[in-house]
């Protein structure tokens, strides 16, 4: 399983929550699998979808999900800190963990050698961590996440590298992508 196909089933399981997506290659799949006004699809700030999420959870009730990669989680690891601090019940964090910097050319990241983005999610305070490996798993887990009241949660599914062809990119400007969400929020 891939990215593209970890996407897909986590969006089964996905009815009205917000969700942020991550820069690059993440988006551009969810675009494809399912573009909705209530995604918010980053462009051009590796690393920060967990924290804007983070922040968008911490300003109103409805649940937040965050589709966010191993690099760019590694790249700002302060975010599992603070979501383990301030710890929104209404906020998922799921990290499709490819062990590359897909977006850039799939070079390793941290996790292909020692980073267990679960174990440091639990280390700062993340009660709620699961972690997937078969595809079959996640639209239940996320289902069940979704249910609960009890957060914040941190879902780590790790998939194969490399995406599909012929995946383009997403034909809005950051403009128009964040006034979009912001009507679809009410805001």
């Amino acid at each position: 399983m891939r990215r593209f196909e970890a996407t897909k089933r986590v969006m089964e399981a996905i009815t009205d929550e917000l969700v942020v997506c991550n820069i690059g290659h993440p988006a551009q799949e969810l675009f494809v699998i399912r573009d909705r006004p209530e995604n918010f699809y980053m462009l051009g700030s590796m690393g920060l979808a967990s924290s804007i999420g983070l922040g968008l959870a911490m300003s109103q009730d409805k649940k937040v999900v965050v589709l966010e990669g191993d690099g760019a989680v590694a790249m700002n690891m302060g975010t599992l800190a603070t979501i383990g601090l301030v710890r929104p019940a209404n906020y998922l964090l799921i990290i499709i963990d490819n062990e590359r910097y897909g977006s850039t050319g799939f070079q390793p990241s941290f996790t292909a050698s020692n980073l267990r983005l679960d174990a440091v999610a639990e280390a700062c305070g993340v009660e709620r961590v699961t972690l997937i490996d078969t595809e079959a798993r996640i639209t239940p887990a996320v289902e069940r996440a979704l249910g609960a009241n009890e957060g914040p949660q941190v879902m780590v599914i790790k998939t194969e590298t490399g995406m599909p062809d012929g995946i383009g990119v997403i034909p809005m400007d950051g403009l128009g992508i964040r006034d979009r969400f912001m009507r679809a929020i009410g805001a």
